[in-house]
């Protein structure tokens, strides 16, 4: 678990709490990663906690009806990180026509994203213009989708795309 996670002295984190919901673990990453972003932006670092935290100080935030799922650490980092190994971006989506260019910057970004021990568990698919994604199995795939989904978006521009339904 060293690799995916090993913090020391942390004092800051957002607890990543929504109501209990069947999309709540994408809504979450999608979010959250929102969060992360301007953190990392405003000089911060950051780190997605699922397991590796103490839940115990987050009790008195969760309500009747909601879920603690994650939390991410934020404040300065010992170090900037490491980059994570990407597979193979013609493994990451399927396509029976030509994908435009914005297709091809919304899947680099969405390759830098962070996912669950650096699984990369997910795909895109584009046809007919619209833009589908899915989680692929694995820990935390659901939280992972929303965070490359938000990825692409940065990455293609919203103005370009729908989601497939």
């Amino acid at each position: 678990m060293a690799r995916y996670g090993k913090f020391s002295g942390v004092k800051n984190y957002f607890a990543i709490i929504g109501k209990k919901s069947a999309g709540l673990d994408e809504k979450v990453g999608y979010y959250g990663e929102k969060l992360v972003l301007k953190a990392q932006q405003l000089g911060l670092n950051t780190c997605w906690a699922a397991l590796t935290f103490s839940k115990k100080n987050c009790k008195p935030f969760i309500q009747k009806g909601e879920k603690l799922v994650c939390v991410i650490a934020v404040g300065y980092g010992a170090t900037q990180g490491v980059q994570h190994k990407n597979r193979d971006i013609s493994e990451m989506y399927n396509s029976d026509e030509t994908v435009p260019e914005w297709f091809m910057r919304g899947m680099r970004a969405a390759m830098l994203a962070p996912t669950a021990v650096n699984q990369q568990k997910f795909m895109f698919s584009y046809k007919n213009g619209l833009v589908g994604a899915s989680a692929t199995g694995g820990f935390y795939s659901k939280i992972d989708l929303g965070i490359v989904k938000y990825h692409f978006e940065v990455g293609a521009g919203r103005e370009n795309f729908k989601w497939e339904s």
